[in-house]
C-alpha cells in the first residue's frame, strides 16, 4: 500500500527539495510502477541539443527516491548509497524524458530500484539505472 497520492508526493518533493520544483512530474504511481518525467528545457541540454547525462541521472535518482518514499512514508533522510547507469542511446531532441521505476526489493534498511529511461513517445530505452537507497532506522 502506498503512503502518498501523487499530489501529496509532489508537495513532499517541493518541501524537501525546493530546488527541483517544476523540473519533474509524476505521471503514474502505483504498487507496480512509478512513471516520472523530466520536463526537458534548454538548461538540461548538452552540446548537440540532446538531454545531458547529469539531467538523466537526476531523473533516475529522483524516481528511485519517490518510488521508495511512496512505500515507506516521510523519511526525507533516505539517501542514495549506490547508482549504476548505462547510457544506451541519445534521447530525442525536444521531448521530455520518462523514467519507469520499479522497486525490486524493499527491506528495513535498503531499497533497490530498477529504472528505465525513455524519450517521450519512444519505444527503446535511452538509459538503464540501478539504484540502492539507505533507509534510516526507525526511532
Amino acid at each position: 500500500m502506498l503512503k502518498f497520492t501523487i499530489p501529496e508526493m509532489e508537495a513532499f518533493l517541493t518541501e524537501v527539495f525546493p530546488q527541483v520544483e517544476g523540473m519533474f512530474g509524476i505521471d503514474r504511481m502505483d504498487a507496480e510502477l512509478l512513471v516520472m518525467r523530466l520536463h526537458a528545457h534548454d538548461r538540461h541540454l548538452r552540446p548537440g541539443g540532446t538531454v545531458s547525462g547529469p539531467a538523466m541521472f537526476s531523473l533516475a535518482d529522483v524516481a528511485a527516491y519517490v518510488a521508495t518514499m511512496a512505500r515507506i512514508g516521510r523519511e526525507a533522510l533516505t539517501v542514495t548509497t549506490h547508482c549504476s547507469i548505462d547510457f544506451m542511446r541519445k534521447p530525442e531532441a525536444g521531448r521530455d524524458v520518462l523514467a519507469e521505476a520499479r522497486v525490486l526489493k524493499l527491506g528495513r534498511s535498503l531499497s533497490v530500484t530498477d529504472v528505465l529511461l525513455y524519450s517521450e513517445g519512444g519505444r527503446e530505452p535511452v538509459a538503464h539505472a540501478s539504484l540502492t537507497y539507505a533507509i534510516p532506522p526507525r526511532r
